[in-house]
């Protein structure tokens, strides 16, 4: 699978990326667990068919020490025990934040209040950011093509 086209070279792509990767920056500079982060990227690129998102993702929260049984279970959050309380909140949120056209009312009362309980404010309008750059990022790379299986951790800086 060769992507449709090379962002990188072409004229807009880079500069794209570049005020992406900046939102992205606070985000990850939050109060939100940096495996918290990871898990919430995962689930949204799996739910998006993201490769490349899922591929980089599952890559990095390895290198930072995830394991890969909690990353195999990602998918089925509900069922598996291996995820804390605050994680499994941040998951659903990603999961109705991603899914926003599925649902008449968008992220729902019960799912907000819920992770209301587990983070502050800043952590909350965190995980907003989180959720919405991670599915620009897949809506960019599924629209493209982008191949998924070579990413490196960290090769993107």
């Amino acid at each position: 699978m060769e992507p449709r086209l090379n962002l990188f070279g072409s004229g807009i792509g880079p500069s794209l990326l570049k005020y992406i990767n900046s939102a992205g920056k606070v985000v990850s500079d939050s109060g939100v667990p940096h495996p918290t982060q990871e898990l919430v990227k995962i689930r949204a690129s799996q739910i998006n068919g993201c490769g490349m998102c899922t591929d980089m993702h599952t890559k990095d929260a390895t290198a930072a020490g995830e394991t890969q049984q909690r990353l195999n279970l990602v998918a089925t959050w509900r069922e598996a025990t291996v995820f804390t309380d605050a994680e499994r909140a941040a998951l659903e949120l990603a999961e109705e934040g991603t899914r926003i056209a599925d649902a008449a009312g968008g992220v729902s009362d019960e799912v907000w209040q819920n992770a209301a309980k587990h983070y502050d404010e800043e952590q909350l309008a965190a995980l907003i950011g989180l959720i919405a750059i991670i599915n620009a990022y897949n809506r960019i790379n599924v629209i493209n093509r982008t191949p998924a299986g070579d990413y490196q951790p960290g090769m993107f800086g």
